[in-house]
């Protein structure tokens, strides 16, 4: 026996990715509904690579009434208002927006950092999925931290275009075809121009300098693994399509080497080591599209700091950064409270 399962905003990047990995992992589902706005009611989707064509229904006239779980991959603005319809309906909502996830009664979840967490779902039925950025890099950290205590991170990224959804993916390859052939590569959907160059802003400044994104992702990783990290970001959006990178920097509260985390990473959940310290020896995005695992590569001691470690991170943002990790919220809810057959 399976569960009823919805996804919402099914034609974009992360819905579509959404459907894939359900069909992928073979979550059991009774029945999935592809749900997106009025607009895109009727256009046809296909569930991963199985061959099933779903119809979309419309959000506005959606029943959640019935349906086990709703997948919210529609922004922040539709989740407001039809994600708690979902909810008192009854479908417990696993939300990709960053509406909820700071909200004290909505557990945000990665379910290789803090997976007990999930059992305060209840309070409003729904739950947060982590802004892309942190969700790779916490379970990075969360097996270090377990080990040696952090207690500083400073982090670096450089973030992919498809993190602004498709308008961002089309405004890169336009603007790459249009240099190429001499015509104005004018921005739309960046303040500046992507194609060929980097942009250290992403989402909106707030009055400290910092951007929200920076924000987020000190704020998540505070709830996530450890309230007692302090933690700066310097968020940088960089013309590459698919796969999100971080240079982090740790500094623990007791000694490790990069010898020992690196055996402790190689035997951590969702994580990758690769780190040959040779050319080639390391994981870009380009090579991690498409797979499900948080990339590390260049571990190495930091000797300006005690007990300091620097690593790269590289994971595919549309998958662990949002989908995956929305499916695997699903798989522990139905694992540990909606046990089925």
């Amino acid at each position: 026996m399976g569960y009823k399962v919805a996804v919402v905003g099914a034609t974009g990047n992360v819905g579509r990715e959404m459907l894939a990995i359900l069909a992928e992992r073979e979550f059991p589902m009774d029945e999935v509904a592809a749900v997106a706005s009025s607009r895109s009611q009727g256009m046809e989707i296909e569930l991963g690579d199985t061959g099933k064509m779903l119809k979309c229904k419309s959000l506005e006239h959606f029943d959640f009434t019935g349906w086990d779980i709703a997948l919210f991959a529609a922004g922040s603005g539709p989740t407001k208002e039809y994600a708690p319809m979902a909810a008192a309906a009854g479908c417990v909502v696993i939300d990709n927006s960053s509406l909820y996830r700071m909200d004290p009664d909505v557990p945000l979840i990665v379910p290789e950092v803090n997976p007990d967490a999930i059992d305060g779902y209840k309070k409003r039925n729904i739950i947060a999925n982590p802004n892309c950025s942190t969700a790779q890099m916490v379970v990075a950290l969360k097996p270090l931290h377990d080990a040696a205590r952090i207690k500083r991170v400073v982090v670096s990224t450089y973030q992919s275009v498809s993190g602004a959804g498709k308008a961002g993916m089309d405004e890169l390859f336009e603007q790459s075809r249009n240099i190429f052939v001499g015509d104005p590569a004018e921005p739309k959907k960046f303040t500046k121009q992507i194609a060929f160059n980097v942009i250290p802003h992403i989402d909106v400044f707030m009055d400290d300098g910092s951007t929200k994104e920076e924000w987020k992702m000190v704020v998540e990783t505070k709830k996530i693994l450890d309230p007692k990290i302090k933690l700066n970001a310097t968020c940088v959006r960089v013309p590459v399509f698919v796969g999100h990178s971080e240079a982090i920097n740790i500094e623990f509260e007791n000694e490790i080497s990069a010898e020992q985390a690196a055996d402790i990473l190689r035997e951590a959940p969702g994580i990758m080591l690769v780190d040959k310290r040779e050319d080639g020896g390391y994981v870009t995005p380009v090579e991690c599209v498409g797979d499900g695992a948080t990339y590390i590569s260049r571990l190495r001691e930091d000797p300006t700091v005690e007990n300091g470690l620097t690593l790269w991170c590289v994971s595919d943002n549309l998958r662990k950064g949002a989908a995956l990790n929305a499916v695997q919220i699903a798989e522990l809810l139905g694992r540990r409270h909606l046990k089925k057959g």
